[in-house]
């Protein structure tokens, strides 16, 4: 257990996405993805009042996952073949297909703390198509970058994401992306 606890974050960085496996419940081994610039996830959901009395007697919540972006240097050819469906053609040309289906995926990531740096799994994802920009070169030279939005939906067990604690045992948080982090559920339906 640490003694030591984060108090602010700041930088991205690790990313790695993870295909969904053929059973729809499990992931593909992670694959790295450098040049992680920024990311940002608003929670989709909302809450539903029930008046009686002549007060709010009652509040439900929905949690309908994250809906965000996602910014980096460059989206690599890989993960346009795995998750958007682009080929390679016989002659190692990037084809892009309307009929192309997208995969689902996990994408995990860390952001640094002046502790430690807390690292996520959003499940249960789906992408868009990045735009193409450019402009031209003038005093200085300037990066662009490529943005996909991204969608992460509950899983059919309701599970939306994980993340580590200051408490996760070290042996999780280093292997943290050799497989997606999947909850243990243990009986009586706690998740552990």
């Amino acid at each position: 257990m640490s003694n030591k606890k984060n108090k602010v974050k700041f930088n991205i960085k690790n990313v790695h996405y993870a295909l969904k496996d053929d059973t729809g419940t499990g992931y593909a081994k992670p694959i790295p993805v450098p040049g992680a610039v920024s990311v940002s996830f608003e929670a989709k959901g909302e809450l539903s009042p029930f008046y009686a009395d002549g007060i709010v007697y009652y509040v439900t919540s929905s949690n309908g996952g994250y809906e965000g972006e996602l910014e980096m240097a460059l989206i690599p050819d890989q993960f346009r073949i795995d998750v958007l469906g682009e080929e390679k053609d016989s002659n190692n040309v990037m084809v892009e297909n309307a009929n192309a289906q997208t995969k689902e995926f996990a994408i995990g990531f860390d952001i640094d703390g002046d502790a430690k740096s807390t690292r996520f799994w959003f499940l249960n994802c789906t992408a868009t198509r990045p735009s193409t920009e450019s402009s031209t070169t003038e005093d200085k030279k300037e990066p662009t970058t490529d943005k996909i939005s991204l969608t992460c939906a509950p899983n059919p067990d309701g599970n939306v994401r994980t993340k580590t604690t200051e408490d996760t045992p070290q042996q999780i948080y280093a292997a943290w992306y050799d497989e997606v982090y999947l909850p243990v559920i243990t009986p009586g339906g706690n998740a552990s």
